[in-house]
């Protein structure tokens, strides 16, 4: 079990923060929850921040802190389907000016969404929502990558393929 500190989480602390509550755990909806919580907690003015997680052909909503959103995304559609269609990063200063941006949260001005990868495979998206236009800086980009990274080297890896070998007679 992690536990941390009850000081409250700074952008400093984030990346620290996640690599905590990830070691040792490798449940993707556990992490998802955690990790979500520690960025909502630590980016000021964020009012969304969560995961959307592939299913078939589209992503559905996964663990998030902030208000109600939308369970389905099609691949492709909003700033979600597009991150995960084109595998990386979508920075977004003023979500009303992307085509076919999808209004969950009527009062979110910008939006950051990186792609969940494991190697080739799309896991999902992680999602953030902010109230201000412009929000998103360069910085605040490279963390939230180093912060899916950090999920992703947490996931069990995958089975290994069948060998093509033979046995031998």
């Amino acid at each position: 079990m992690n536990t941390l500190s009850a000081a409250r989480i700074t952008p400093d602390d984030l990346l620290s923060s996640i690599a905590g509550v990830l070691a040792g755990e490798h449940d993707l909806v556990a992490n998802c929850a955690n990790v979500a919580a520690l960025i909502f907690e630590a980016l000021p003015r964020v009012n969304w921040a969560g995961f959307y997680l592939l299913r078939g052909d589209e992503l559905v909503l996964g663990p998030f802190q902030g208000r109600v959103a939308c369970t389905r995304i099609a691949l492709g559609a909003g700033v979600c389907g597009t991150a995960a269609a084109r595998r990386e990063t979508v920075v977004v200063p003023d979500v009303h000016a992307f085509p076919g941006h999808i209004a969950c949260d009527a009062a979110s001005e910008s939006e950051i969404v990186i792609p969940v990868l494991s190697g080739d495979r799309l896991i999902g998206v992680l999602d953030i929502d902010s109230p201000v236009k412009d929000r998103f800086t360069p910085q605040d980009r490279r963390m939230l990558e180093e912060a899916v990274a950090l999920l992703v080297r947490a996931l069990p890896a995958p089975p290994s393929a069948p060998s093509s070998a033979s046995p031998s007679a």
